[in-house]
């Protein structure tokens, strides 16, 4: 007769010798239940079952019997297909949501990410040390307190943009409230002053001004000198308009752990938006940014934005003095000195002040020459009155100077004609006499 193999764990093997001692009755039911951390009504129950079967009693019945709740394998059949054809790079979460958004496929998503690892559709990556420590720091209490503002480089269109210039690498322009995690995001075609411009002039329109905005030290921002830091004068174009005339205060990271926020953010969106938007088959900036101001920031939002420890709103409405000039406020800003023919020249263009005007100018006077974001150009003279917008005309060409003529008697040029053999100059004796004969000999 052969013998049946019979496998338990450790602790069934201790239960099943602690209802042998209640058997034999060296303890009684009650000590039986203490020990094996049971009620007395299993325990009693456990020690018919040890009568009736012997030591197969003690082991779980459902022991190598399938689950009641095994998922279907038609069903998983089903979702790899689906992920292998749509999802394939997608991580375990963003598959999870899209199967039971457009899919109807409702499973947990530990089921949906043990079906992909247990197919070779996701692997496991092990975390990597921390080479430095950071704390954390705390978020602030208030919405609109602060946010933290970056630009992320990348092929957020995958190679299908269709705008010039732009096939390879867009940047991201995003913004993150730093109390709630609420945030507003705009593509464009890199970090300039004029692309953070747009981005603010549309953000304090529809939420008013922020109290502070934490950046890093791009050149947008910053003026790196070296002497900034003593000479406060020295103040960038984003300084200048956020500062000085809306009164948003700019605090400088000093590295990017520092407003980590946004940089995660930054790494979540170039996962997901990525492939929302190849999803929704997108390929030009224009319609990339009207879905992610429709679709993708809202419900993003809703899924991920926390609530601020106190409630409010630090964000200040514009005035109506501000609201009528925001042109003026985000535009790039240069001082010139008007010439003595009341030419302005502004990057190779000469701006040729009209003769009558709405104040006095004077040779030699001070304007400020703006560059608006639509890229018209406007000359601005601060008077005690406030700022005046002077007329001007563009000159189709550059004056051209009276030294610039070319004169004969000062032009160089090189002369083919050699002089012939007999010509004065070969007898003229400079240098080594015995030199000067010997080459006169050829």
């Amino acid at each position: 007769m052969r013998k049946q193999l019979i496998t338990m764990t450790k602790k069934e093997s201790r239960r099943y010798d602690i209802i042998k001692d209640v058997i034999n009755k060296k303890i009684d039911g009650t000590q039986a239940s203490i020990k094996l951390n049971l009620s007395i009504r299993q325990t009693k129950r456990l020690k018919v079952r040890v009568k009736k079967y012997g030591i197969q009693g003690i082991i779980h019945r459902s022991r190598g019997k399938e689950s009641n709740k095994k998922i279907d394998s038609k069903l998983i059949d089903k979702i790899i297909k689906i992920t292998e054809e749509n999802y394939s790079d997608f991580t375990s979460q963003l598959t999870y949501e899209k199967l039971t958004e457009i899919h109807n496929i409702s499973l947990s998503y530990s089921t949906v990410r043990r079906i992909r690892i247990n197919n070779g559709l996701s692997i496991i990556k092990e975390r990597k040390a921390n080479k430095k420590h950071f704390s954390q720091r705390k978020r602030k209490e208030y919405y609109g307190e602060m946010n933290q503002f970056d630009g992320s480089y990348h092929d957020w269109l995958e190679g299908r943009c269709t705008d010039k210039g732009l096939e390879e690498e867009q940047c991201l322009l995003l913004s993150v409230d730093d109390a709630t995690g609420d945030p507003v995001a705009m593509l464009d075609k890199n970090e300039s002053i004029k692309a953070s411009f747009k981005f603010w002039k549309e953000y304090v329109i529809e939420k008013g001004k922020p109290v502070s905005i934490y950046v890093d030290r791009f050149s947008t921002y910053k003026v790196n000198h070296k002497n900034a830091e003593d000479n406060k004068e020295f103040k960038t174009q984003f300084q200048r308009a956020m500062e000085g005339e809306l009164g948003i205060k700019v605090i400088f990271a000093n590295s990017p752990q520092a407003k980590g926020r946004v940089e995660r953010m930054n790494g979540t969106f170039q996962d997901r938006l990525v492939k929302e938007l190849r999803l929704a088959k997108i390929n030009n900036i224009k319609d990339t940014n009207e879905f992610i101001r429709k679709e993708f920031i809202p419900k993003f939002s809703k899924k991920f934005n926390v609530l601020a420890k106190k409630k409010g709103n630090l964000h200040t409405r514009l005035t109506k003095q501000e609201s009528d000039n925001l042109d003026h406020i985000f535009s790039v800003k240069d001082t010139r000195k008007v010439r003595n023919d009341f030419v302005v020249q502004y990057k190779n263009r000469y701006l040729q002040l009209d003769e009558i005007q709405v104040t006095t100018v004077y040779k030699k006077d001070e304007v400020v020459v703006e560059e608006h974001l639509d890229n018209s150009i406007h000359i601005c003279k601060k008077t005690n009155h406030g700022d005046k917008y002077l007329s001007f005309k563009e000159l189709p060409a550059k004056p051209i100077k009276e030294i610039e003529i070319k004169l004969p008697a000062i032009t160089r040029y090189k002369s083919s004609h050699i002089p012939p053999a007999n010509h004065p100059w070969r007898s003229l004796q400079f240098g080594n006499t015995q030199k000067i004969k010997e080459r006169n000999k050829f």
